[in-house]
């Protein structure tokens, strides 16, 4: 995310230019990337039961959870403004440190439509009667990797379990549950301008491929984890980031059971053939060092279907897979 009046930040930028790809991306930004959400954006947002959004805790470490509701839960009464039914939670990492003028990043994905927007923005109030966020910058997303499953409600309501603090070392099961995923949200954050205390804004993105994508090691470093990175909208929002501010947010959701499984990570790209060799076709890899891990059972509402139909560019993930153009 950038607030200047360059669509994209300096670490976007390095990327794009090391891509060749600098001067179209230059081009295309001012066209895709607005200050406000657009009509279908916001008609979008308003009929979702779930709701990504990322934040920086006090050191600066990116959080990413879901917050979930009715359909309607999130509002939009104009285009600059977003108000979302929900209040603070001591236990969500990301709702328990929300304040006025915190950047935040919100991802709107509807998974049995593949549909997917983006919107970046600054906290403008939040309390029990719920938050509001005012937009700074709002665009769309490809539907590529996407897994398509349908949402449907609990049959019977039960408490959540008790947060787990799992810290830097992953036990087996949340191990598991992440070499078994198949989705995985990211939140990241660019640097701090010259002159400012904060960091400039807060991105959520998704990544998606077949289960068994993300690789997890325990390694002398601790539990690393490694993602390929293939052909996407070319924005390196997300990639761009983590150049300027190597931390990131995961979250791993228990789409079976409604639990969050929330992991803050050191991150580097990883750009060399060995490290690639992998994932045919990646062009790059995300590596993730794991700082501390939640784990928070039994959190959302909604249950959801396995994937109803399997997003075709997941094949990357096959070793030997031919690479599918795009």
């Amino acid at each position: 995310m950038t607030t200047t009046s360059d669509a994209f930040h300096a670490g976007e930028q390095a990327l794009q230019q090391r891509v060749g790809l600098r001067d179209r991306m230059a081009a295309i930004g001012p066209l895709v990337l607005r200050d406000h959400m657009p009509d279908q954006h916001r008609e979008l947002f308003e009929k979702l039961p779930t709701l990504l959004v990322g934040a920086l805790d006090e050191q600066g470490q990116p959080w990413a959870t879901m917050l979930a509701g009715p359909p309607g839960f999130v509002q939009t009464p104009d285009a600059r403004q977003m108000d979302i039914a929900t209040a603070p939670k001591a236990a969500d990492p990301v709702l328990n440190r929300l304040a006025p003028g915190a950047p935040v990043g919100v991802l709107g994905l509807e998974p049995h439509t593949r549909r997917r927007n983006r919107m970046n923005g600054e906290v403008a109030a939040f309390s029990e009667a719920g938050l509001s966020i005012a937009v700074v910058q709002s665009f769309g997303n490809c539907p590529k990797y996407i897994q398509a499953r349908e949402p449907g409600l609990r049959a019977t309501v039960t408490p959540p379990g008790p947060v787990q603090v799992l810290g830097p070392a992953l036990d087996a099961e949340a191990l598991a549950r992440v070499q078994q995923a198949d989705t995985l949200f990211i939140a990241s954050a660019s640097a701090a301008q010259p002159g400012s205390a904060r960091n400039e804004g807060v991105d959520v993105s998704h990544r998606g491929g077949e289960p068994g994508f993300v690789h997890a090691e325990h390694t002398a470093h601790g539990v690393v984890l490694r993602l390929p990175d293939y052909p996407g909208n070319q924005f390196f929002n997300t990639l761009g980031n983590l150049a300027q501010h190597p931390l990131a947010g995961l979250l791993v959701v228990d789409y079976d059971g409604g639990g969050l499984l929330h992991i803050a990570a050191r991150a580097e790209l990883l750009w060399d053939d060995a490290a690639r060799a992998p994932w045919p076709g990646a062009q790059r890899v995300l590596q993730l060092t794991v700082q501390n891990a939640l784990w928070r059972p039994g959190v959302l509402p909604w249950r959801w279907t396995p994937p109803v139909a399997a997003a075709q560019f997941n094949a990357l993930r096959r070793p030997g897979a031919a690479v599918p153009p795009g």
